[in-house]
């Protein structure tokens, strides 16, 4: 059995670097990075190419299969708007296009949770039918590529899966998560005792598990899916997990939640305050039940490589 040959942007990259461990052995990978290292040998295939609007990416698509596109620029400031439209929606957009055009059977683009908003206290769960809502210029920049790989869709035969995760996490991992995991390296003492939120989150294990799931099942065509690992906990338990994982003593201190929404109005953090002690929940049933994945890691299997070389 021939093995599909997968084009993976970002190749280099948190969630990246993990999915070519994955498929590793199943697929024959090409590597879109943004700069090759030539002290680094790889076995795979490497291709340093810019995403934009005017990328020639013709003669790297003829014979392949299907094309994982994880490259995006992740910053929000107004600062970085144009940049921010050039690679996550024009690059997304002139990448499909040329896909369609060479043959490619199929397009599977990682979005993001929050083009469907970025809160769901007191609201209902999260799931594939939610009502689209993106809370800032990045998940925006993420639905608008959506749209336009659906339009391909829709008018050529390419293949589009569209997955939105919500918070990934592992070791190496960038963002709030990485900021937590030095957080707990450097402080015994956390202020979320009386935290009871629930939210949800994916390790970038099950993500590239999921990810090599749509590469190959017939179902995945055309859809779009909400993901994660299906357990919904607070970050009380989140951080006492990670310190676990960390092997690092952690007290859980009570400050009551009205004390961080008065801190975040004061400071004009108020998101990220959310982001810590609000809600975000999904319901990634649908995933489970068409493609009939199950999530093979458990969250203290990704905490307990935390520290691991």
């Amino acid at each position: 059995m021939n093995k599909k040959k997968v084009l993976i942007t970002g190749a280099n990259g948190f969630v990246g670097s993990c999915l070519c461990k994955t498929i590793n052995d199943s697929c024959t990978i090409v590597k879109q990075v943004r700069k090759i290292d030539k002290n680094k040998l790889s076995k795979s295939r490497e291709i340093e190419l810019n995403i934009n609007g005017e990328t020639d990416w013709f003669s790297h698509l003829v014979g392949i299969d299907t094309i994982v596109h994880l490259a995006s620029i992740a910053h929000n400031n107004s600062d970085d708007l144009k940049i921010l439209n050039e690679v996550n929606v024009n690059g997304t957009d002139h990448l499909g296009k040329q896909a369609a055009k060479a043959g490619v059977r199929r397009f599977i683009f990682i979005s993001s949770i929050g083009v469907l908003g970025c809160d769901t206290t007191g609201k209902k769960i999260f799931d594939d039918s939610s009502i689209v809502s993106p809370h800032s210029q990045y998940t925006q920049s993420k639905f608008a590529a959506e749209n336009a790989l659906l339009k391909i869709a829709d008018e050529t035969d390419l293949e589009v899966v569209i997955i939105r995760p919500v918070l990934v996490y592992g070791k190496n991992a960038p963002g709030n998560f990485g900021k937590l995991v030095n957080l707990i390296n450097k402080v015994p003492v956390l202020p979320f005792g009386f935290c009871n939120n629930k939210r949800s989150f994916i390790s970038v294990d099950n993500l590239s598990n999921f990810i090599s799931v749509c590469i190959e099942h017939p179902k995945a065509k055309n859809e779009i899916f909400c993901i994660s690992d299906g357990v919904d906990i607070s970050i009380k338990e989140f951080t006492k997990g990670i310190a676990k994982g960390l092997d690092k003593r952690l007290l859980q201190f009570p400050v009551p939640n009205f004390i961080f929404k008065l801190l975040g109005k004061l400071t004009g953090k108020q998101a990220q305050v959310d982001q810590l002690v609000g809600d975000l929940q999904v319901n990634s049933s649908r995933a489970r039940n068409l493609l009939n994945w199950n999530p093979p890691f458990t969250m203290a299997d990704t905490f307990s490589r935390l520290t691991k070389k």
